[in-house]
């Protein structure tokens, strides 16, 4: 017997079957997912006037808020019960003595290692000055340095809080990656800001790339999004607090996505600025750019991530070059820039009392996998060759963040502290070093990379090691 479409009717039973085999499978596949995910936010925006970081031109403390300022937490939980935490903040960076703070009270409460907890700071320049952070470009009084001090301590309990908050929020979860792309990066070092509107081309290195982690909950909704992108958010220097562009990116996503939560972690963007820039508007502009490449990621197909975590954190010795002599020393406290006069005083006054100048920094490498997606975070102002040489090294969709676990100065590239300028020689005073960094940092820091990389199972391209 056939039906009238010429199939046989067992023909259509075992259609259906095969059917309905097919979508339960896929139904199992999007609502019991094996990963697990928490999630939590906290304002971090202070609760009274302070002094703000970034800017030594800064004359006076902040006088209001345009956009919140924020902490927020994304707790990973693979299929074996291995726990990680991204954690973001709206803050120029975090100092280190903050940093083993908070990951000390983490790992004492909820067992988190160094190696599981990864602190990114979005670097705004329109938040509040942090405790032993770039103090010497400030002119903080002691009104000012008590209200730094008391404001680090609340900071610290805040983000520990948030974690904890984030594990108890656990739930079924799915996660995928991918890269998005977008191109409002300047890189400040070859291209003249003032002459921007002349330019017919611009120069760089660059690394224009969006990476992207879609969470989905067990109902296959988008419960968090995690991105990041490599530029300067120094749009806005005036005295209200915010995140800058990187505010009204996540504002963006969350309007378009309501129920989920935005978390931004800074890349390689030391030396890379979003031009023009100085008004409200244009922020506003860059955070729909961005966001806007974020969401056509996130719609279109990604990379689905196994429900399993592998890392490793490892805190190396960078050295630095010989330190200032007392003529240098001299020449700098008289200059006319008060924040040389007040690095070079305060220098003089070690060399008086016998402190002897440190002859090297930590630094700390931080390497995930998050099923087949490497993460690679360094610390401090990170330079974008770094993000590039990094992916020649682990492939294009290796994901780079700077500015992470802590911030210690700029790290300038062999190319570019040769060359000098302020990310290769002038800006460690603004952090307070006594000297530029040796020329073995980048030698260093890759290889530093590479054995980190390793233990978390993370190796080298076979090409790209080829071609090295």
């Amino acid at each position: 017997m056939k039906t009238k479409g010429g199939f046989p009717g067992w023909g259509i039973g075992l259609l259906l079957l095969l059917v309905s085999s097919h979508a339960t499978v896929c139904l199992g596949q999007t609502t019991s997912p094996t990963w697990k995910a928490g999630i939590a936010r906290t304002s971090i925006t202070p609760q009274e006037s302070m002094w703000m970081a970034g800017f030594a031109a800064r004359d006076r403390p902040s006088d209001g808020m345009l956009n919140e300022l924020w902490g927020k937490a994304l707790v990973l939980e693979d299929a074996a019960g291995q726990r990680a935490v991204l954690v973001s903040t709206d803050l120029l960076g975090l100092p280190k003595a903050i940093s083993d703070h908070i990951k000390k009270a983490v790992q004492e409460k909820f067992g988190l290692t160094k190696a599981q907890v990864l602190l990114n700071s979005s670097h705004t320049h329109s938040g509040p000055v942090l405790e032993d952070a770039l103090t010497d470009i400030y002119p903080l009084d002691d009104t000012q340095q008590a209200k730094i001090t008391q404001y680090s301590r609340w900071l610290e309990t805040r983000v520990v809080g948030l974690v904890g908050e984030a594990i108890g929020n656990l739930e079924p979860a799915s996660l995928s990656s991918a890269n998005g792309v977008t191109r409002f990066q300047i890189n400040r070092r070859n291209n003249d800001a003032n002459l921007l509107t002349q330019l017919t081309e611009l120069k760089g290195p660059n690394d224009y790339a969006v990476p992207v982690i879609k969470v989905l909950d067990g109902k296959h909704k988008v419960k968090a999004i995690a991105f990041a992108y490599a530029c300067h958010p120094t749009v806005l220097s005036d005295t209200e607090w915010s995140g800058d562009y990187v505010s009204f990116a996540q504002e963006e996503l969350e309007k378009a996505y309501p129920n989920a939560t935005a978390l931004f972690f800074q890349g390689a963007g030391a030396d890379q600025n979003p031009l023009p820039r100085r008004t409200i508007p244009l922020a506003r502009q860059y955070g729909r750019e961005l966001a806007a490449a974020v969401q056509r990621v996130v719609e279109e197909e990604m990379m689905p991530l196994d429900a399993k975590l592998t890392m490793a954190y490892e805190e190396i010795d960078l050295a630095l070059a010989d330190g200032p002599t007392d003529e240098k020393l001299t020449e700098m406290a008289n200059s006319s820039v008060p924040y040389y006069q007040r690095w070079a005083k305060r220098m003089l006054t070690k060399k008086e009392k016998g402190e002897p100048f440190a002859k090297s920094s930590p630094y700390p490498i931080q390497v995930w996998k998050l099923g087949a997606q490497p993460i690679v975070a360094l610390g401090g102002e990170l330079l974008i060759e770094y993000a590039i040489k990094i992916k020649q090294m682990y492939g294009e969709q290796t994901f780079v963040y700077g500015y992470s676990n802590f911030v210690m100065g700029y790290i300038p590239s062999a190319t570019v502290l040769r060359e000098g300028g302020y990310e290769g020689e002038t800006s460690q005073m603004v952090y307070g070093q006594p000297a530029p960094w040796h020329s073995s940092i980048e030698t260093t820091i890759l290889s530093g990379v590479q054995q980190v990389a390793k233990r978390a199972g993370l190796f080298e391209n076979t090409k790209s090691a080829k071609q090295k």
